[in-house]
C-alpha cells in the first residue's frame, strides 16, 4: 500500500503556522490529483490546499486546528482505485434502536386555587391617575385585574396594561432574540492585531481635502470603448488615482517611507497596494514599480489582482510588501472617513463616493462631481508639511489630468 503523507506548504516568507478553515472533501472520499481539499487561513491570506496524488484521504487534523507548517494533515492511499459513481461509499452508520417510551409520570391533582379575597367597592374600581390612563388607551377596567387594597386598580396596574395595548410588554419583548458565537480566523484577529497596533504605536493622524472629478468624468466618456477596444480593459478611476499618488510620492519623498527603530527606510520605487474587497475580506495585493505603469498597464493589473482576489487565487507574495496604500470606501457608499495606516508603511489615500455638489469656480457657483479625500499618516516621520503637499498634489493630478498625469496630450497619454 502506497501512501502519502501531505504536509502543510509554506505560505510564505516568515508564516509558521496555519487553520485549518474548512474541509473541502470527508473523510475516506477519493480526490483527484491537484482538487482542492481544504482552504487554510495564514496570518496574511487564505489559501487552497490541493491534493498531491489521487486516491482515498484520511484526514488528521479537524477544521479550526491550528497546526505548524510541514506538519501532516491527511494521508492519500494512492493505490485505491477510484469508485464509480466519484467518491468512496461512506460507511453505513448503524441503525439505531428505537429509544424506550419514558415511563408515564404519575397522574398529578391539579392544585387548589387561592382563596378569593372578599370583594369591596373597591374591588375593580381604577384610581383616578389609573382611571387617566385606561381612558387614554381605550382599555375597559374590567379587563385589568388590580393590585391594589381591596382589588382597587393602580396606576401601575393600568401602566402594565397599556403596553400590550400598544403592541409590546414592559417586563418581556418579542421576537427572535438568539445569539451566535464564531470564532475569527486566523486572518481576521492578525488583522485586528495589526490595526490595534498601529493605532498604539504609531503617531497617526489625518488631513482632508476635495477634489473635481469633472475632467476625469470627460475623458472617460470620451475615450472608454476606444480605450477598451485597443487595450482590452476598462479605463477607472484608479488608474487616474494611482498616476497622481505615484507623481505625488516622487514630490514628496518621505511620503513613501517607513520608519524602523530609530531609522527611516525611503524607497526609490512606488508599490502601491490597492485594498481589494473579497469573499474573506478586505486584501491589499500590491502593484510593484507602479510609477512605471502606462494608465493600461495600473488597470490591466489591478483587474487581474481583483480576480484572484475574489476566486481565491491570491498568493502571499502578491499581498506582501507595498510603500503606499489606496482604499475605495466611496464604492460601498462612504462619504468621508479615516483610513488606517497598513503597517510598516507610513500613509495611506482614501477615496470616497462621488456627489454633484455646488462648487464655487471663477466666481460662479456651478454644479461639479466631487469626492472627499483624506490621508492618514504617521506623524513620526511626516510632518504636517508633507502630507498636505503631496494630498495637493494627488488634488492637481486629479483637477486637471491631461497636464499633469497625461503630459498634456490626452491620446498620447492614454496610447491611443
Amino acid at each position: 500500500m502506497s501512501i502519502l503523507e501531505m504536509k502543510v506548504p509554506s505560505p510564505g516568507e516568515s508564516i509558521t503556522e496555519v487553520e485549518i478553515a474548512t474541509w473541502l472533501v470527508k473523510d475516506g472520499d477519493y480526490v483527484e490529483k491537484d482538487q482542492p481539499i481544504a482552504e487554510v487561513d495564514s496570518d496574511k491570506a487564505t489559501l487552497e490546499l490541493p491534493a498531491e496524488q489521487s486516491g482515498i484521504i484520511t484526514l488528521k487534523a479537524e477544521e479550526g486546528d491550528v497546526v505548524q507548517v510541514g506538519q501532516v494533515v491527511c494521508l492519500i492511499d494512492m493505490d485505491a482505485a477510484k469508485p464509480e459513481g466519484g467518491a468512496a461509499p461512506a460507511a453505513e452508520a448503524p441503525k439505531q434502536e428505537e429509544a424506550p417510551k419514558a415511563a408515564e409520570a404519575p397522574k398529578q391533582e391539579a392544585p387548589k386555587p387561592a382563596p378569593v379575597a372578599a370583594q369591596s367597592y373597591a374591588t375593580g374600581s381604577p384610581s383616578p391617575a389609573a382611571k387617566k390612563i385606561l381612558d387614554e388607551k381605550g382599555i375597559d377596567a374590567s379587563q385589568v385585574s388590580g393590585q391594589g387594597r381591596d382589588g382597587r386598580i393602580t396606576k401601575t396596574d393600568a401602566e402594565l396594561a397599556a403596553v400590550p395595548a400598544m403592541g409590546g410588554n414592559s417586563l418581556t419583548a418579542t421576537g427572535t432574540r438568539s445569539t451566535t458565537t464564531t470564532k475569527l480566523s486566523v486572518l481576521r484577529r492578525k488583522i485586528a492585531q495589526r490595526l490595534v497596533s498601529v493605532k498604539n504605536e504609531t503617531a497617526m493622524l489625518t488631513t482632508f481635502n476635495e477634489v473635481d472629478m469633472s475632467e476625469i468624468f470627460r475623458l472617460r466618456k470620451q475615450y472608454k470603448e476606444e480605450f477598451a477596444q485597443k487595450h482590452g480593459v476598462g479605463l477607472g478611476f484608479m488608474s487616474f488615482f494611482t498616476k497622481a499618488v505615484t507623481r505625488a510620492l516622487k514630490l514628496y519623498p518621505d511620503v513613501n517611507a517607513s520608519i524602523d527603530g530609530d531609522f527611516k527606510i525611503n524607497y526609490d520605487f512606488c508599490d502601491i497596494s490597492i485594498a481589494v474587497s473579497g469573499p474573506k475580506g478586505l486584501m491589499v495585493p500590491v502593484l510593484r514599480n507602479a510609477e512605471n505603469m502606462s494608465f493600461k498597464g495600473v488597470e490591466a493589473n489591478i483587474k487581474d489582482l481583483a480576480v484572484k482576489v475574489r476566486d481565491g487565487k491570491i498568493t502571499v507574495d502578491e499581498m506582501t510588501g507595498g510603500t503606499f496604500t489606496i482604499t475605495n470606501g466611496g464604492t460601498f457608499g462612504s462619504m468621508l472617513s479615516t483610513p488606517i495606516i497598513n503597517p510598516p508603511q507610513s500613509a495611506i489615500l482614501g477615496m470616497h463616493n462621488i456627489i454633484q455638489r455646488p462648487v464655487a469656480v471663477d466666481g460662479q457657483v456651478v454644479i461639479r462631481p466631487m469626492m472627499y479625500v483624506a490621508m492618514s499618516y504617521d506623524h513620526r516621520i511626516i510632518d504636517g508639511k508633507e502630507s498636505v503637499g503631496f494630498l495637493v498634489a494627488v488634488k492637481e493630478g486629479i483637477d486637471n489630468p491631461v497636464e499633469f498625469l497625461l503630459g498634456g496630450d490626452e491620446k498620447k497619454g492614454l496610447e491611443l
